[in-house]
């Protein structure tokens, strides 16, 4: 309950959580008969704790008001947003066509990734609030990922990347850009008929399960491999940012999610 309600209002980013929501969190549907004092039991225990934590604070971190408390955290206090804010900054360096070597910068991503040390909040459920925050990081790992993945391709590293990323498509199967990059990681080690057969494959996952075709990129990439397209060898990282011809014929630029460019 202490963690719940933690994680809650941590995740609110300094801003006002109301009693009403905070009582969800909680409780959910099953709030006990005397749920105000019962919330007000659970923040003075709280409130006890983070005093203990830190006493050297001029100031309360954790403030009541009149319709719900709040709790004063920095961003940068957060290792979960770090690591957001981190992964961010070095997509914003690829996207720009900043980086000049991709092997050290897939380094950088992996140093960020070994921060996690298990599930989002240590498995913790909570209510609408942790769940969806938790999915939001667990989304934010498996693109940081991608863009790890990427990189590690781009510096010619396919076959080191591969037990990594078909694990990874192998848990996350409907993910686009992760069919994507397994398929030229495949052909780039010289492995074109396997490239194919998880293009297929998740055709089939598609169209079993939502009734639709993959993306018009995506089936490009299929026709390259199929064709032997020598884009498929050349840096994804400078023919991607580079090369208007390349991004017309591939469509190069992250496919799965058209906002950012993904090489």
């Amino acid at each position: 309950m202490q963690q719940t309600l933690l994680v809650a209002l941590l995740m609110s980013g300094g801003t006002l959580l109301t009693v009403d929501v905070l009582m969800e969190e909680l409780w959910g549907t099953t709030p006990p008969a005397k749920v105000a004092n019962a919330l007000h039991a659970q923040v003075s225990r709280l409130r006890r704790s983070l005093a203990r934590l830190e006493a050297d604070q001029s100031e309360p971190r954790l403030t009541t008001s009149p319709s719900g408390y709040v709790l004063r955290v920095d961003r940068s206090e957060l290792d979960a947003c770090v690591f957001v804010d981190t992964i961010d900054a070095i997509r914003a360096r690829v996207d720009a066509g900043l980086v000049a070597d991709p092997s050290a910068c897939a380094a950088e991503v992996r140093a960020s990734l070994a921060q996690w040390r298990g599930p989002v909040f240590g498995g913790l459920t909570g209510g609408l609030l942790c769940q969806t925050a938790a999915a939001k990081f667990a989304e934010s790992r498996i693109s940081a990922l991608s863009l790890l993945y990427e990189l590690e391709i781009s510096s010619g590293h396919s076959a080191k990347v591969l037990p990594e990323l078909t694990e990874l498509f192998a848990q996350n199967s409907s993910q686009e850009q992760l069919c994507l990059l397994l398929m030229v990681a495949l052909y780039r080690s010289g492995r074109q008929i396997d490239a194919l057969d998880v293009y297929r494959k998740f055709r089939r996952v598609l169209a079993d399960n939502l009734g639709i075709e993959p993306t018009p990129a995506l089936q490009r990439y299929e026709r390259a491999i199929l064709a032997h397209d020598p884009i498929l060898v050349e840096d994804f990282l400078r023919v991607a940012r580079t090369t208007d011809h390349a991004r017309r014929r591939l469509d190069l630029v992250q496919p799965a999610m058209p906002a950012r460019a993904a090489g």
